[in-house]
């Protein structure tokens, strides 16, 4: 039995929510979430709240006990990229390319 968030469109490049996500991947739910916490990158508070939806889909859904929940799997990957221009000398223009995110995280319950 496993249970699942998504969260889709996230503005923060793949490369750095991945940085995140490999601090949290195989770790109890609850020790997750307070590594999330205090942890100090943009993509902490948006995974925060992705952890406490799969948390709260294992109780609600599921019926799994919250206290045996740990981070089964979680990835990211590249969603949509927002292409923008950037004025440069002598007119010309740059291209930035702003990347968004896919990440899903699996929870699951630890058999003791």
């Amino acid at each position: 039995m496993e249970a699942r968030a998504t969260l889709k469109f996230l503005r923060i490049s793949p490369r750095k929510v991945k940085i995140v996500l490999d601090l949290i991947r195989g770790v109890d739910a609850a020790k997750a979430m307070a590594i999330l916490k205090f942890t100090p990158k943009a993509a902490c508070e948006p995974l925060e709240k992705l952890l406490a939806s799969a948390m709260a889909n294992a109780e609600n859904n599921h019926s799994m006990d919250v206290s045996k929940l740990y981070v089964a799997e979680c990835i990211t990957c590249p969603g949509p990229i927002l292409k923008r221009i950037r004025p440069k000398d002598h007119g010309r223009a740059h291209r930035i390319l702003k990347r968004t995110s896919h990440v899903t995280l699996v929870l699951k319950e630890r058999e003791d």
